[in-house]
């Protein structure tokens, strides 16, 4: 196994062991919520493993209790006084750079997910290819619950997965899932006991990425033959950023 700091400030952590990369979120003490530099950093990693033709899947992991507590809080109430202001819309454009940037890696992809996903931790998940989820992990969307508008293309990216009434469910009513329910709705492949979550993402991981060259053409093609949706992802982001500014700048009024 070989390990790259993968960034300046720790958060951001890569490991690549034979074929499989593996990306931590470390950053504990505030649940793996995206500040802008951390989200610069995650996309340095995947530019990273996509350079690296010898890799071929990629498992993203989160250190302590949460996979992703969504947009970090200051970051996100920093942004709500002025979201035109150029830093602040930079910033935020990071954060969904970097879950969009994800779901542009070139290899196959399996979220981890142990604790909570909430926000922008659930568009980090929805980005993957595949979701092992521990059985009582909790997933919310939890944006509308912030009284902030769903950024980051979030409805098409969830819809796609568990269908039009389960993402009303999640991202207009709030309503919170286990790990197990989401298995059963579709919104992961497996839910198993927490601390058998990592190995077996990394056994999925290992076996696709026996052949990094075709585990690239593979999924490359996967992604263009089953993506569906009324909107592409990309345009979906940019039709949902204005609704988010306004709710920011509501909020933070």
């Amino acid at each position: 196994m070989t390990t790259d700091s993968g960034s300046t400030s720790g958060e951001v952590l890569l490991e690549v062991d034979g074929a499989v990369a593996m990306v931590t979120l470390n950053a504990p003490e505030r649940r793996n919520a995206l500040t802008p530099e951390m989200a610069r950093e995650l996309i340095a990693v995947f530019d990273e493993v996509d350079a690296r033709p010898s890799i071929g899947a990629l498992v993203v992991r989160a250190v302590g209790k949460s996979f992703c507590a969504g947009g970090d809080i200051a970051t996100l109430t920093a942004a709500g006084r002025d979201p035109a202001e150029p830093s602040a819309y930079e910033g935020m454009s990071a954060i969904y750079d970097s879950f969009y940037r994800l779901g542009q890696v070139r290899v196959p992809t399996v979220a981890a997910v142990r604790g909570s996903a909430v926000g922008a931790g659930m568009n980090m998940l929805l980005a993957t290819d595949l979701r092992i989820v521990a059985s009582d992990a909790r997933l919310l969307c939890g944006f509308l619950k912030r009284g902030m508008h769903p950024g980051g293309g979030h409805f098409v990216i969830l819809s796609r997965l568990i269908g039009r009434e389960a993402a009303a469910a999640m991202a207009l009513f709030g309503e919170e899932v286990s790990g197990a329910r989401a298995a059963e709705l579709g919104l992961a492949w497996e839910a198993v006991d927490s601390d058998a979550v990592e190995p077996r993402a990394l056994e999925l991981a290992a076996r696709v990425a026996a052949d990094p060259e075709l585990a690239r053409v593979a999924v490359g093609n996967f992604r263009r033959e089953v993506a569906g949706g009324a909107v592409s992802w990309e345009v979906a982001t940019q039709f949902e950023r204005s609704a988010q500014m306004w709710s920011m700048r509501r909020s933070a009024g």
